[in-house]
Protein backbone atom coordinates (compact mmCIF):
# COMPACT_ATOMS: atom_id res chain seq x y z
CA UNK A 1 0.00 0.00 0.00
CA UNK A 2 2.96 2.40 0.37
CA UNK A 3 4.40 2.35 -2.89
CA UNK A 4 0.69 2.42 -4.52
CA UNK A 5 0.61 5.45 -1.86
CA UNK A 6 3.90 6.78 -3.48
CA UNK A 7 2.72 6.22 -6.89
CA UNK A 8 -0.26 8.23 -6.49
CA UNK A 9 1.44 11.18 -4.79
CA UNK A 10 4.11 11.10 -7.77
CA UNK A 11 1.56 11.20 -10.80
CA UNK A 12 -0.14 14.54 -9.30
CA UNK A 13 3.04 15.81 -10.03
CA UNK A 14 3.08 18.32 -12.71
CA UNK A 15 5.91 18.43 -15.50
CA UNK A 16 8.18 21.21 -14.64
CA UNK A 17 9.52 22.16 -18.38
CA UNK A 18 8.04 20.79 -21.18
CA UNK A 19 9.69 18.15 -23.35
CA UNK A 20 12.05 19.41 -26.05
CA UNK A 21 10.98 16.41 -28.26
CA UNK A 22 7.64 18.37 -28.16
CA UNK A 23 8.94 20.97 -30.54
CA UNK A 24 8.63 21.26 -33.97
CA UNK A 25 11.76 22.99 -35.73
CA UNK A 26 9.98 25.68 -36.50
CA UNK A 27 9.41 25.87 -33.35
CA UNK A 28 13.06 24.95 -32.01
CA UNK A 29 14.07 27.66 -34.86
CA UNK A 30 11.44 30.54 -33.41
CA UNK A 31 12.49 29.71 -29.67
CA UNK A 32 16.68 29.90 -30.59
CA UNK A 33 16.04 33.32 -32.54
CA UNK A 34 13.88 34.76 -29.32
CA UNK A 35 16.87 34.04 -27.17
CA UNK A 36 19.46 35.66 -29.53
CA UNK A 37 20.73 32.64 -31.04
CA UNK A 38 20.76 31.81 -34.85
CA UNK A 39 18.04 29.76 -36.34
CA UNK A 40 20.33 26.92 -37.91
CA UNK A 41 21.22 25.94 -34.07
CA UNK A 42 17.75 24.00 -34.32
CA UNK A 43 19.07 21.93 -36.77
CA UNK A 44 22.34 20.94 -35.07
CA UNK A 45 19.77 19.94 -31.93
CA UNK A 46 17.28 17.90 -34.23
CA UNK A 47 20.55 16.22 -35.28
CA UNK A 48 21.58 15.45 -31.68
CA UNK A 49 17.82 14.55 -30.73
CA UNK A 50 17.22 12.10 -33.74
CA UNK A 51 20.64 10.79 -35.49
CA UNK A 52 22.66 10.93 -32.47
CA UNK A 53 20.60 9.88 -30.40
CA UNK A 54 21.60 11.22 -26.95
CA UNK A 55 20.20 11.49 -23.47
CA UNK A 56 21.82 15.04 -22.07
CA UNK A 57 21.99 18.37 -23.52
CA UNK A 58 25.71 18.33 -21.87
CA UNK A 59 26.41 16.20 -25.00
CA UNK A 60 25.53 18.59 -27.69
CA UNK A 61 29.29 19.62 -28.07
CA UNK A 62 28.74 21.42 -30.91
CA UNK A 63 26.58 23.74 -28.67
CA UNK A 64 27.94 26.79 -26.75
CA UNK A 65 27.71 26.00 -23.07
CA UNK A 66 25.35 28.88 -22.50
CA UNK A 67 22.86 27.47 -25.50
CA UNK A 68 23.36 24.27 -23.69
CA UNK A 69 22.81 25.49 -19.94
CA UNK A 70 19.21 27.49 -21.53
CA UNK A 71 17.85 24.45 -22.88
CA UNK A 72 18.35 22.58 -20.00
CA UNK A 73 16.61 25.20 -17.91
CA UNK A 74 13.79 25.61 -19.99
CA UNK A 75 13.02 22.11 -21.72
CA UNK A 76 13.50 18.93 -20.59
CA UNK A 77 14.96 15.74 -22.73
CA UNK A 78 12.61 13.54 -22.42
CA UNK A 79 13.43 10.19 -20.88
CA UNK A 80 11.30 6.68 -20.23
CA UNK A 81 11.93 4.42 -18.39
CA UNK A 82 12.03 1.22 -19.23
CA UNK A 83 9.69 -1.18 -16.24
CA UNK A 84 8.55 -4.46 -18.47
CA UNK A 85 10.84 -5.47 -21.76
CA UNK A 86 9.26 -8.49 -22.70
CA UNK A 87 10.73 -10.65 -26.49
CA UNK A 88 8.67 -13.09 -27.29
CA UNK A 89 9.63 -16.06 -29.59
CA UNK A 90 9.11 -14.41 -32.79
CA UNK A 91 10.80 -11.16 -32.55
CA UNK A 92 8.14 -8.90 -30.73
CA UNK A 93 9.25 -6.91 -28.14
CA UNK A 94 7.05 -5.21 -25.97
CA UNK A 95 7.97 -2.27 -23.44
CA UNK A 96 6.67 -1.18 -20.49
CA UNK A 97 7.54 2.36 -19.84
CA UNK A 98 7.14 4.54 -16.68
CA UNK A 99 6.70 8.49 -17.25
CA UNK A 100 8.04 11.31 -15.30
CA UNK A 101 4.68 10.94 -13.01
CA UNK A 102 5.05 7.47 -12.33
CA UNK A 103 1.78 6.49 -15.37
CA UNK A 104 3.09 3.68 -17.31
CA UNK A 105 2.37 3.39 -21.26
CA UNK A 106 3.28 0.69 -23.08
CA UNK A 107 5.05 0.80 -27.01
CA UNK A 108 5.48 -2.29 -29.14
CA UNK A 109 8.25 -3.56 -31.69
CA UNK A 110 7.10 -5.88 -34.34
CA UNK A 111 9.11 -7.14 -36.78
CA UNK A 112 8.09 -7.89 -40.60
CA UNK A 113 9.77 -8.68 -43.83
CA UNK A 114 9.73 -5.30 -44.57
CA UNK A 115 10.99 -4.06 -41.95
CA UNK A 116 10.28 -3.44 -37.93
CA UNK A 117 7.38 -1.53 -36.59
CA UNK A 118 6.74 0.11 -33.63
CA UNK A 119 3.12 0.58 -32.21
CA UNK A 120 3.00 4.19 -30.17
CA UNK A 121 0.62 5.06 -27.19
CA UNK A 122 -0.75 8.20 -27.00
CA UNK A 123 -2.79 8.40 -24.15
CA UNK A 124 -2.54 7.04 -19.94
CA UNK A 125 -5.82 4.83 -20.46
CA UNK A 126 -8.38 5.44 -22.29
CA UNK A 127 -12.17 7.09 -22.39
CA UNK A 128 -13.62 5.52 -25.02
CA UNK A 129 -14.75 2.01 -23.47
CA UNK A 130 -14.50 -0.73 -26.07
CA UNK A 131 -15.59 -3.95 -24.21
CA UNK A 132 -13.00 -5.88 -25.70
CA UNK A 133 -10.01 -3.65 -25.15
CA UNK A 134 -7.47 -4.18 -21.68
CA UNK A 135 -6.16 -0.24 -22.23
CA UNK A 136 -9.88 1.29 -20.83
CA UNK A 137 -9.73 -0.10 -18.08
CA UNK A 138 -9.77 2.26 -15.23
CA UNK A 139 -10.18 4.85 -17.58
CA UNK A 140 -8.64 7.83 -18.72
CA UNK A 141 -5.87 9.43 -16.67
CA UNK A 142 -4.00 11.57 -18.65
CA UNK A 143 -3.21 12.77 -22.50
CA UNK A 144 0.70 12.26 -23.27
CA UNK A 145 2.42 15.53 -24.49
CA UNK A 146 3.81 14.94 -28.00
CA UNK A 147 7.14 14.91 -26.97
CA UNK A 148 6.25 11.92 -24.61
CA UNK A 149 4.96 9.83 -27.93
CA UNK A 150 8.29 10.95 -30.00
CA UNK A 151 10.12 9.32 -26.88
CA UNK A 152 8.65 6.16 -27.48
CA UNK A 153 9.79 5.93 -30.89
CA UNK A 154 13.54 7.54 -29.74
CA UNK A 155 13.64 4.31 -27.17
CA UNK A 156 12.93 1.45 -29.23
CA UNK A 157 15.35 2.85 -32.03
CA UNK A 158 17.86 2.94 -29.20
CA UNK A 159 17.21 -0.48 -28.55
CA UNK A 160 17.64 -1.34 -32.19
CA UNK A 161 20.68 0.58 -32.43
CA UNK A 162 22.44 -2.04 -30.58
CA UNK A 163 21.47 -4.23 -33.29
CA UNK A 164 22.26 -2.42 -36.26
CA UNK A 165 18.54 -1.96 -37.49
CA UNK A 166 16.19 0.77 -37.43
CA UNK A 167 12.34 1.84 -37.16
CA UNK A 168 11.37 1.35 -40.58
CA UNK A 169 7.30 2.44 -39.95
CA UNK A 170 4.75 3.70 -37.23
CA UNK A 171 1.42 2.74 -36.05
CA UNK A 172 -0.68 4.75 -33.72
CA UNK A 173 -2.89 2.10 -32.56
CA UNK A 174 -1.48 1.38 -28.91
CA UNK A 175 -3.20 2.47 -25.48
CA UNK A 176 -5.37 5.26 -26.06
CA UNK A 177 -7.19 7.03 -28.95
CA UNK A 178 -5.32 9.25 -30.78
CA UNK A 179 -7.94 11.91 -32.19
CA UNK A 180 -8.82 11.96 -28.22
CA UNK A 181 -5.53 13.96 -28.52
CA UNK A 182 -5.44 15.41 -31.77
CA UNK A 183 -3.36 18.26 -31.27
CA UNK A 184 -0.40 15.98 -30.11
CA UNK A 185 -0.68 13.28 -32.12
CA UNK A 186 -0.51 16.08 -34.96
CA UNK A 187 2.74 17.42 -33.53
CA UNK A 188 4.32 13.76 -33.06
CA UNK A 189 3.38 13.03 -36.50
CA UNK A 190 4.87 16.31 -38.16
CA UNK A 191 8.25 15.12 -35.89
CA UNK A 192 8.80 11.73 -36.96
CA UNK A 193 8.01 12.75 -40.52
CA UNK A 194 10.68 15.28 -40.47
CA UNK A 195 13.84 15.56 -42.78
CA UNK A 196 15.30 16.15 -39.57
CA UNK A 197 13.38 14.36 -37.65
CA UNK A 198 13.22 10.84 -37.16
CA UNK A 199 12.70 10.92 -41.02
CA UNK A 200 9.83 7.83 -41.08
CA UNK A 201 8.01 8.48 -44.79
CA UNK A 202 4.24 9.44 -44.29
CA UNK A 203 3.21 5.65 -45.87
CA UNK A 204 5.17 4.26 -43.47
CA UNK A 205 2.77 6.03 -40.86
CA UNK A 206 -0.38 4.41 -39.86
CA UNK A 207 -3.31 6.46 -37.56
CA UNK A 208 -6.11 4.45 -35.98
CA UNK A 209 -9.40 6.07 -34.96
CA UNK A 210 -12.35 4.62 -33.27
CA UNK A 211 -14.32 6.75 -34.98
CA UNK A 212 -14.55 10.49 -33.11
CA UNK A 213 -16.30 11.87 -36.42
CA UNK A 214 -15.42 15.74 -36.26
CA UNK A 215 -11.73 14.91 -36.00
CA UNK A 216 -11.78 12.30 -39.20
CA UNK A 217 -13.20 15.58 -41.50
CA UNK A 218 -10.55 17.71 -39.61
CA UNK A 219 -7.55 15.37 -40.50
CA UNK A 220 -9.04 14.45 -44.21
CA UNK A 221 -8.57 18.55 -44.46
CA UNK A 222 -4.55 18.08 -43.19
CA UNK A 223 -3.93 16.30 -46.44
CA UNK A 224 -1.54 14.40 -45.45
CA UNK A 225 -0.10 11.28 -46.94
CA UNK A 226 -0.60 9.29 -43.92
CA UNK A 227 -2.35 5.78 -43.73
CA UNK A 228 -5.70 6.07 -42.17
CA UNK A 229 -7.59 3.02 -40.15
CA UNK A 230 -10.48 2.88 -38.79
CA UNK A 231 -11.37 0.40 -36.00
CA UNK A 232 -14.89 -0.82 -37.12
CA UNK A 233 -15.23 -4.28 -35.61
CA UNK A 234 -18.89 -4.38 -36.56
CA UNK A 235 -20.91 -4.80 -39.83
CA UNK A 236 -24.18 -2.80 -38.25
CA UNK A 237 -25.08 -0.37 -35.56
CA UNK A 238 -26.18 -3.13 -32.86
CA UNK A 239 -23.30 -4.59 -32.27
CA UNK A 240 -20.80 -2.03 -33.01
CA UNK A 241 -23.00 0.14 -30.36
CA UNK A 242 -22.71 -3.64 -28.09
CA UNK A 243 -18.34 -3.72 -28.51
CA UNK A 244 -17.72 -0.03 -28.59
CA UNK A 245 -19.96 2.64 -27.08
CA UNK A 246 -18.67 5.75 -28.57
CA UNK A 247 -21.17 4.15 -31.74
CA UNK A 248 -23.94 5.53 -29.43
CA UNK A 249 -22.09 8.91 -29.95
CA UNK A 250 -21.15 8.41 -33.07
CA UNK A 251 -23.83 6.26 -35.12
CA UNK A 252 -21.99 3.99 -38.14
CA UNK A 253 -24.27 5.52 -40.91
CA UNK A 254 -22.65 9.04 -40.20
CA UNK A 255 -19.26 7.20 -39.62
CA UNK A 256 -19.51 6.22 -43.04
CA UNK A 257 -20.37 9.78 -44.43
CA UNK A 258 -17.26 10.68 -42.84
CA UNK A 259 -15.35 7.73 -44.32
CA UNK A 260 -16.40 8.80 -47.36
CA UNK A 261 -15.31 11.99 -46.84
CA UNK A 262 -11.97 11.42 -46.57
CA UNK A 263 -11.92 9.08 -49.45
CA UNK A 264 -12.69 11.85 -51.84
CA UNK A 265 -10.90 14.64 -50.39
CA UNK A 266 -7.45 12.98 -50.15
CA UNK A 267 -8.05 10.04 -52.78
CA UNK A 268 -6.67 7.58 -50.00
CA UNK A 269 -7.40 3.98 -49.63
CA UNK A 270 -8.84 3.53 -46.04
CA UNK A 271 -8.41 0.51 -43.71
CA UNK A 272 -10.97 -1.10 -41.33
CA UNK A 273 -9.32 -3.17 -38.80
CA UNK A 274 -12.20 -5.69 -38.12
CA UNK A 275 -11.74 -7.67 -34.84
CA UNK A 276 -13.53 -11.47 -34.61
CA UNK A 277 -15.17 -12.09 -31.35
CA UNK A 278 -16.63 -15.63 -31.18
CA UNK A 279 -20.24 -15.74 -31.56
CA UNK A 280 -20.57 -12.12 -31.65
CA UNK A 281 -19.55 -10.79 -35.31
CA UNK A 282 -17.65 -13.55 -36.88
CA UNK A 283 -20.61 -15.00 -38.58
CA UNK A 284 -20.59 -15.58 -42.84
CA UNK A 285 -23.67 -13.55 -42.82
CA UNK A 286 -21.82 -10.54 -40.70
CA UNK A 287 -19.53 -10.57 -43.78
CA UNK A 288 -22.33 -10.58 -46.23
CA UNK A 289 -23.28 -7.46 -44.15
CA UNK A 290 -19.74 -5.80 -44.04
CA UNK A 291 -19.10 -6.36 -47.66
CA UNK A 292 -22.75 -4.50 -48.36
CA UNK A 293 -21.79 -1.49 -46.29
CA UNK A 294 -17.72 -0.96 -47.42
CA UNK A 295 -18.79 -1.66 -51.24
CA UNK A 296 -18.71 1.44 -52.00
CA UNK A 297 -15.61 2.36 -50.39
CA UNK A 298 -12.04 2.48 -51.54
CA UNK A 299 -10.38 0.36 -48.82
CA UNK A 300 -8.86 -2.53 -47.39
CA UNK A 301 -10.50 -4.96 -44.28
CA UNK A 302 -7.97 -6.33 -42.02
CA UNK A 303 -9.19 -9.35 -40.23
CA UNK A 304 -8.22 -9.48 -36.17
CA UNK A 305 -8.21 -12.89 -34.60
CA UNK A 306 -8.64 -11.64 -31.03
CA UNK A 307 -6.44 -11.94 -28.51
CA UNK A 308 -7.51 -13.21 -25.42
CA UNK A 309 -8.08 -10.46 -22.31
CA UNK A 310 -8.49 -11.81 -18.83
CA UNK A 311 -10.82 -9.07 -17.79
CA UNK A 312 -13.23 -9.54 -20.97
CA UNK A 313 -15.03 -12.30 -21.91
CA UNK A 314 -14.67 -12.79 -25.87
CA UNK A 315 -13.32 -15.44 -26.70
CA UNK A 316 -11.21 -16.63 -30.23
CA UNK A 317 -13.09 -17.29 -33.55
CA UNK A 318 -12.41 -20.50 -34.39
CA UNK A 319 -9.53 -21.00 -36.94
CA UNK A 320 -11.97 -22.63 -39.45
CA UNK A 321 -14.72 -19.65 -38.75
CA UNK A 322 -11.77 -17.14 -39.57
CA UNK A 323 -11.07 -18.32 -42.96
CA UNK A 324 -14.95 -18.64 -44.09
CA UNK A 325 -15.35 -14.88 -43.11
CA UNK A 326 -12.38 -14.14 -45.35
CA UNK A 327 -13.38 -16.52 -47.87
CA UNK A 328 -17.05 -14.49 -48.33
CA UNK A 329 -15.36 -11.15 -48.38
CA UNK A 330 -13.00 -12.09 -50.98
CA UNK A 331 -16.34 -13.60 -53.21
CA UNK A 332 -17.98 -10.12 -52.86
CA UNK A 333 -14.92 -8.16 -54.22
CA UNK A 334 -13.29 -6.94 -50.50
CA UNK A 335 -9.27 -6.44 -50.50
CA UNK A 336 -9.00 -8.68 -47.24
CA UNK A 337 -5.90 -10.14 -45.27
CA UNK A 338 -5.76 -12.11 -41.84
CA UNK A 339 -3.50 -10.20 -39.30
CA UNK A 340 -0.49 -12.18 -38.82
CA UNK A 341 -0.41 -13.10 -35.02
CA UNK A 342 2.44 -11.61 -33.26
CA UNK A 343 3.84 -11.88 -29.55
CA UNK A 344 1.26 -14.45 -28.83
CA UNK A 345 3.69 -15.54 -25.93
CA UNK A 346 4.10 -12.16 -24.51
CA UNK A 347 1.13 -9.76 -22.97
CA UNK A 348 0.52 -9.16 -26.65
CA UNK A 349 -3.35 -7.34 -26.31
CA UNK A 350 -3.26 -3.78 -25.68
CA UNK A 351 -3.14 -2.35 -22.41
CA UNK A 352 -2.34 -5.98 -20.99
CA UNK A 353 1.23 -5.74 -19.88
CA UNK A 354 -0.03 -2.19 -18.16
CA UNK A 355 -3.10 -4.01 -16.54
CA UNK A 356 -1.12 -6.83 -15.45
CA UNK A 357 2.06 -4.91 -13.61
CA UNK A 358 -0.13 -1.52 -12.60
CA UNK A 359 -3.16 -2.92 -11.30
CA UNK A 360 -3.42 0.43 -9.43
CA UNK A 361 -3.66 2.25 -12.59
CA UNK A 362 -6.49 0.29 -14.31
CA UNK A 363 -8.82 -0.29 -11.67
Amino acid sequence: MEEVAKRKAKAEEKPQKPSIYSLEMHDLENWLVEHGDKKFRAKQIFDWLYVKRVTDFDDMSNLSKGLREQLKDKFALTTLKTVVQQTSGDGTMKFLFELHDGYTIETVLMRHEYGNSVCVTTQVGCRIGCTFCASTLGGLKRNLEAGEIVAQVVKVQKALDEQGERVSSVVIMGIGEPFDNYDEMMRFLKTINSDDGLNIGARHITVSTSGIIPKIYKFADEKMQINFAISLHAPNNDIRSRLMPINRAYKLPDLMEAIKYYTDKTGRRISFEYGLFGGVNDQVEHAEELADLIKDVKCHVNLIPVNYVPERDYVRTPREQIFAFERTLKKRGVNVTIRREQGHDIDAACGQLRAKERKEETR
